[in-house]
């Protein structure tokens, strides 16, 4: 019941996306099911810490990966949070506990060059048009496909050159659009309302009029981006990368990116910044004289 009640909170008021409140939902019975085997109870409120330690070293000895640790402690920190807000609890769990550390990746991201290779095909038919928009969309503005999913003709501001984008907790943003982009709208949907006399109210529509799916979006990026580059993801989410880490390359402050990605919090942001310091030193190995 206390899980259950923790979901409707972060569903309802932390607006947490769908996803997002199906990995807290897993990672809480997964947490009651080690309390059970392992400690015969699942009172979650009389919980402490070296308990929480043991759920962790449980994890390490399964082999679980320390992001995948992380993230379930966030989940467990997030929960008694709530317990403690609501009086069911006098102490957290969760004081001392901290974060596993993680190997710094760096960031995939299609070069400028690559990107530039791109190729949508000579037609000028509905299709075509509409994969290079979708491809446009996604480099040009570094939104996520869910956000390109949900677009709609209202959000694109042609006059004010612009497009609103429904980001994560209901937050929109505003991102500049070219005006090439704005030419390619028109024309996308000028195409896109001569072929079908009913159709979703979205923007981006699949080849029978209808709202695209995410296996759509990926299958498209993926084709689209095979044969130009050597990355072995080749996925919308690698567009946001590549979008986020060419403005940087061209001087971009990070704060700007940041509000262009929607990111609420900075720290989030700072991933590109890592991966530019380490192209720069490659670069500097490549071609200083002393550079070994």
């Amino acid at each position: 019941m206390l899980v259950e009640q923790f979901i409707a909170y972060v569903q309802a008021e932390k607006r947490f996306s769908p996803l997002t409140v199906e990995a807290y939902r897993r990672d809480m019975e997964q947490f009651v099911a080690f309390l059970k085997s392992d400690f015969e109870t699942d009172d979650l409120t009389q919980v402490k810490t070296t308990t929480v330690k043991s759920y962790i070293v449980k994890m390490k000895e399964e082999g679980l990966a320390n992001r995948s640790i992380n993230r379930k402690i966030s989940t467990l920190r997030t929960f008694y949070k709530y317990c403690l807000r609501e009086n069911l609890i006098e102490k957290s769990p969760m004081t001392g506990i901290k974060a596993l550390k993680q190997p710094k990746n760096l960031v995939k991201f299609v070069t400028e060059t690559d990107i530039n290779k791109v190729s949508f095909g000579e037609g000028e038919d509905f299709a075509t048009c509409r994969d290079r928009l979708l491809f446009e969309l996604l480099y040009q503005t570094g939104m996520r496909q869910a956000e390109l999913r949900g677009l709609k003709d209202d959000d694109v501001d042609k006059m004010g050159m612009q497009i609103k984008i429904h980001g994560k907790r209901n937050k929109d943003r505003f991102v500049p659009l070219s005006s090439q982009m704005i030419k390619l709208i028109n024309q996308y949907q000028a195409l896109r309302d001569a072929t079908f006399e009913t159709r979703a109210d979205r923007l981006l529509l699949n080849d029978k009029g209808e709202a695209t799916t995410p296996s759509f979006i990926y299958n498209k990026v993926h084709h689209m981006l095979d044969g130009v580059t050597s990355l072995k993801q080749k996925s919308p989410h690698v567009l946001r990368h590549t979008f986020a880490t060419h403005l940087l390359d061209e001087g971009a402050s990070l704060v700007a990116i940041q509000k262009l990605l929607g990111h609420q919090d900075l720290s989030t942001t700072q991933i590109y910044a890592h991966n530019t310091i380490e192209q720069l030193k490659k670069i500097h190995k490549q071609a200083h004289p002393k550079g070994d």
